[in-house]
């Protein structure tokens, strides 16, 4: 059945390449044909399918069939100045059929005498698109009347223009016959690469010049390049490289019906990518790659283009991505172990470049898009070759941000065509090859283009950005993480975006957030160890379900003990009786924000839960997630929180919530997470460059300790700091600098509990402890007053605001007072005034015609600066902050702000915090597996009793084995004790009472009567305690006798 949809379509397609194929090399005639769907056999160019098969023991993707061929080389049969001189009569014979060259003389087709046109000019600087044309310059150039050959073969031929003058050829005529007359005296191949597509090259520039005629000049230069006629040791490649790009990217041409249009437009895209991937791409400077990538994006980014055209572009920009992220590999071997200076060097250079695709809507849109009328020039007019009536000359030609164009170079019409002499080709500056200015530069405008709230880039847009970007990420991930500043534009910006996208409603843009974030993480998850730890989280609040296991007839309830019913990430409730304000914005619309999980739809769950599967399957994930947070103080408890997420999931009655996918598609991530731990067993252990896991134990048993004390704090402030005074987490609680540095260092506790604890008045020693940790020097009031606020929520009641402002005016004053401000007193009226506008201006039911003005805020605080005014333009300061930044508490609010102000406070965080440790070891398998076994047993135990497809069965016997292989080798007794109870209650051989085993039950067999007893018949009627009793005494009991422990009783 043909699928219909072109992304269903192209991901096939994508599945089915064959090898050695690259999507931005293989040109149509390198594919060998099929025939009635197959290939054709015993050839050696024989496309071969790739299979691969998954080996578990190391996560890796073997080649089960022989190694990739190289690309083939294509060879010509046909003479190389045969070839050109062909192509340069298609095109002058096109252009002769033109309106505008129809009158063209002789010369241009018998090439005249080079001696009589041999110019000495060569091509001038580029001019500005702002700069009008020198049409005096235009006269000179253009129009030579004196010249002896131009007017012996007029007046020979009896060719005269309007008024009797003698015609002259139009530049671009008279250059390709100078051509054809230098190509008469070569032999084999040519000696100058720039003579190539010189001419050619100026035909894709000129404004005058039809569609068709600037597609058979696209044609002709992609033959030379496909045909090997520009290579490596071509003379002047560098120079001809330049001159290409910058024609190809400013291309003009007399718009026509829009298929022809569009058909220039693809034979572009077809030579930027020859052009980038061929053998003189890594030629090209920074602002030619940044000049095509520019022309790429803007053709994706135009929706008034046809669907086909803009696809296209995007699998030719995903190609070009490939070849352009793939350099940084090359610019990593040459700085060795210097990328970071390399890095800082590229920055501190002048910085010139500036890639702006043009988007529909956003500003002028480039003339080939907009069909924008152009006058005919001076030229035209003299020549009489007018544009036909109605027809547009049209060019890609990219504006530039606040209207500012691209410098243009000189058009045919304004430069003079005939061949320079070798003297006059010497390049005058050396270009260096593109690098990391240019990638950086790229890779900045794909992650600006998924701005989640931007109204120019809609969705389909961001959809098309995701998939260039997740190729760049799948192509030099690493490398990016590697350079920091292509690694701070994934920490803050993309992580940024990314994590906002996933919370779309749109599920095409959901799937390709959560592609590029699973990418994203599994190449560069070393430097981003607090945003992975935002996404999980994000995903784990979404997908854990607070609903009980329903009960099932014939399953003991003990059997799926140990299943959490919710994640340890989730906050506690805070208690209904604090004394603190209500949070002003209801649960349900800060799920909107993404502090909260929320409900997402069936879709978008198994989505998901599909990108979590994906990141499990890399074996060493889970253990990382265990070492870097499940064993860090303040971190989450990521990998338990995946392992319950998992489990839960896994239980057939998710399918209500979500698809009926999830529950297979989690119970085989929670296997292959078995298996890892199983395949690596039998490795010897490498400590070598690991944490010691002693520490981490420490970590982990402070960690349990730390939880239990704040959950005890925020019930009962006293009790809690009673508790972590015992445990030895408080060193005196009698001292209030050792409460007040923890709970400053603490995010486990209440803001709200603390700011009220904080605010009562016995409390008054530990409020000023407090106060004493932070550092106000050099900062307003206003900033001052938003960083503590940030620590605590204010209280609901005014003495107890009034408290906390009166410590903070003393300690903002403690040190040197700062200029302009009288004592204390003034700083207690001003943050009390400071406080009082924050809620007025922010207070949803206060009309804004009703808020306090600037005006209003100042004369509130006529003189209270020690009997005087204080500055009014610090006021204003003041006043403007806190309008348009409002003091607030991210995780009570549901603006884009608030999440901004969120993601600052995380980037602040990362600068302290260590990058992630990557775990290919396992030293740390035997905790994990202690920390974990619970929920996988409850889980296999469930799904075995509940299953009704045989191919179940398999799975879970294989998850047993492995789990009971694993508790016996690392000592975790209470794992394999804990099996051999589930699998005897399975196989009805574990009762409270023994089995009768006297003949009491009579079984019919065929036409005999058979007397068997009770347990006999109950055993040999039911599938599941007969596959239970097997695996129990076969695969765990066998070989694990002297590590059972309590399991002997059940057996």
């Amino acid at each position: 059945m043909t699928s219909h949809d072109p992304e269903e379509r192209a991901d096939r397609s994508s599945q089915e390449l064959p090898v050695g194929y690259n999507p931005g090399t293989e040109k149509p005639e390198d594919r060998v044909p099929e025939r009635d769907g197959h290939r054709p056999n015993g050839s050696a160019e024989t496309s071969i399918r790739i299979k691969t098969q998954m080996d578990h023991r190391n996560g890796q993707i073997h080649e089960a069939l022989p190694a990739m061929p190289q690309a083939r080389k294509l060879s010509v049969a046909v003479d190389a100045v045969a070839l050109i001189t062909t192509e340069c009569i298609t095109v002058t014979s096109a252009m002769r059929k033109h309106a505008r060259w129809q009158h063209s003389s002789v010369s241009a087709i018998l090439g005249g005498n080079p001696s009589f046109t041999r110019s000495t000019e060569t091509l001038r600087p580029p001019r500005s698109r702002r700069e009008k044309p020198d049409v005096q310059q235009e006269k000179n150039i253009v129009k030579d009347e004196t010249s002896p050959s131009t007017y012996l073969s007029a007046s020979r031929w009896g060719l005269r223009g309007k008024k009797g003058r003698s015609m002259q050829d139009d530049p671009l005529l008279a250059a390709f016959a100078r051509l054809r007359n230098d190509l008469r005296g070569c032999t084999g191949m040519l000696h100058n690469t720039v003579h190539h597509y010189m001419i050619a090259d100026q035909v894709i520039r000129s404004s005058s010049t039809s569609a068709s005629i600037t597609s058979l000049a696209l044609v002709a230069i992609t033959k030379f390049f496909e045909y090997s006629l520009i290579s490596r040791d071509s003379p002047r490649l560098a120079l001809g490289m330049q001159l290409l790009s910058a024609a190809i990217t400013h291309c003009r041409f007399e718009a026509s019906d829009s298929a022809a249009d569009e058909t220039v437009l693809l034979r572009i895209l077809k030579l930027m990518e020859g052009i980038l991937s061929g053998p003189g791409g890594e030629l090209l400077g920074d602002e030619s790659v940044c000049e095509m990538m520019e022309t790429g994006l803007s053709m994706c980014c135009q929706l008034r283009l046809s669907e086909l055209l803009r696809r296209s572009a995007e699998m030719s920009m995903s190609s070009m991505c490939q070849v352009v992220f793939e350099r940084l590999k090359t610019l990593e071997i040459e700085a060795g172990d210097d990328v970071d200076a390399m890095d800082e060097q590229s920055q501190n250079g002048p910085n010139l470049l500036k890639l702006s695709p043009s988007v529909e809507g956003s500003g002028p849109l480039p003339e080939i898009l907009a069909g924008e009328k152009r006058p005919t020039t001076t030229h035209e007019e003299k020549n009489g070759t007018q544009n036909p009536e109605g027809q547009t000359s049209t060019s890609l030609d990219l504006p530039r941000k606040n209207g500012e164009s691209v410098p243009q170079r000189a058009t045919a019409s304004a430069v003079d065509l005939s061949l320079p002499s070798k003297e006059s080709t010497e390049e005058p500056v050396s270009i260096k090859p593109y690098g990391l200015p240019s990638i950086r530069e790229l890779f900045r405008v794909l992650v600006d283009l998924l701005q989640p709230q931007s109204k120019q880039h809609g969705d389909s847009m961001k959809v098309m950005a995701l998939r260039i970007v997740d190729v760049a990420l799948e192509v030099a991930g690493p490398s990016i993480a590697r350079h920091p500043s292509l690694a701070m534009l994934a920490k803050d910006d993309l992580c940024r975006h990314l994590f906002q996208l996933v919370r779309s409603e749109n599920m095409t843009l959901l799937n390709g957030s959560l592609r590029v974030a699973g990418t994203l993480l599994h190449t560069c998850r070393g430097v981003l160890k607090l945003q992975q730890e935002l996404f999980l989280s994000y995903l784990v609040t979404c997908l854990h379900p607070r609903v009980e296991i329903p009960s099932e007839p014939g399953i003991d309830s003990a059997l799926y003990d140990g299943i959490p019913e919710a994640p340890k990430l989730a906050r506690p409730a805070t208690s209904s009786n604090s004394s603190g304000r209500s949070t002003p914005v209801p649960v349900k619309d800060r799920q909107k924000l993404g502090m909260e999980g929320g409900s997402r739809k069936p879709d978008a769950r198994e989505a998901m839960v599909e990108s979590i599967g994906a990141l499990s399957r890399i074996p060493s994930y889970l253990v990382e997630l265990f070492v870097n947070y499940d064993c860090e103080v303040d971190r989450a408890d990521l990998c338990e929180d995946m392992i319950g997420l998992l489990a839960r999931n896994a239980f057939p009655d998710a399918a209500t919530w979500s698809t009926t996918n999830v529950p297979a598609l989690c119970l085989d991530a929670l296997l292959g997470y078995v298996q890892f731990i199983a395949d690596r067993l039998q490795l010897e252990p490498h400590l070598e460059g690991y944490p010691d896991r002693e520490k981490l134990r420490e970590r982990r048993a402070r960690k349990r300790v730390v939880i239990r004390g704040a959950t005890r704090f925020n019930e009962n402030p006293k009790s809690g700091i009673a508790y972590l005074a015992s445990q030895g987490i408080i060193d005196n609680p009698d001292n209030p600098h050792s409460i007040a540095r923890f709970l400053r260092g603490t995010t486990r506790i209440s803001k709200s509990v603390l700011g009220d604890f904080l605010s009562k008045k016995t409390n008054d020693q530990l409020l000023r402890a407090f106060m004493d940790l932070f550092d106000f020097t050099n900062k307003r009031v206003d900033e001052a007053l938003r960083e503590l606020l940030n620590s605590f929520r204010l209280p609901g009641e005014a003495p107890l605001i009034e408290r906390i402002v009166e410590v903070f005016s003393e300690k903002y004053c403690s040190g040197a007072t700062p200029e302009g401000i009288a004592g204390s007193d003034a700083v207690h009226v001003l943050a009390y005034a400071i406080i009082i506008l924050n809620t007025d201006q922010h207070n949803p039911s206060v009309k804004d015609e009703k808020r306090m003005t600037y005006t209003d805020f100042a004369k509130n605080l006529r003189g209270v600066n020690g009997g005087a005014n204080f500055d009014p333009e610090y006021l204003q300061q003041i006043y403007d902050s806190i309008r348009h930044n409002e003091i607030i508490l991210p995780e009570e609010h549901n603006t884009a702000r608030a999440f901004d102000y969120a993601w600052e406070e995380l980037l602040l965080k990362t600068r302290d915090t260590e990058d992630l440790v990557l775990c290919d070891t396992n030293i740390f398998d035997a905790d994990m597996f202690e920390a974990t076994w619970k929920p996988i047993v409850a889980t296999l135990s469930y799904v075995f009793m509940s299953a009704s497809e045989d191919v179940v069965f398999p799975r879970i016997n294989t998850g047993f084995l492995q789990c009971a292989h694993i508790a016996a080798q690392y000592g975790v007794t209470e794992a394999l004790d804990r099996i051999v109870y589930c699998l005897s209650s399975m196989s009805t051989i574990s009762l409270d009472r023994p089995w009768n085993t006297a003949l009491n039950t009579k079984i019919q067999r065929g036409k005999e009567s058979v007397m068997v007893s009770e347990l006999a018949g109950k055993l040999g009627g039911n599938f599941r305690a007969q596959l239970a009793t097997y695996v129990l005494f076969q695969n765990v009991v066998r070989g694990n006798v002297q590590e059972i422990r309590n399991g002997w009783k059940y057996v």
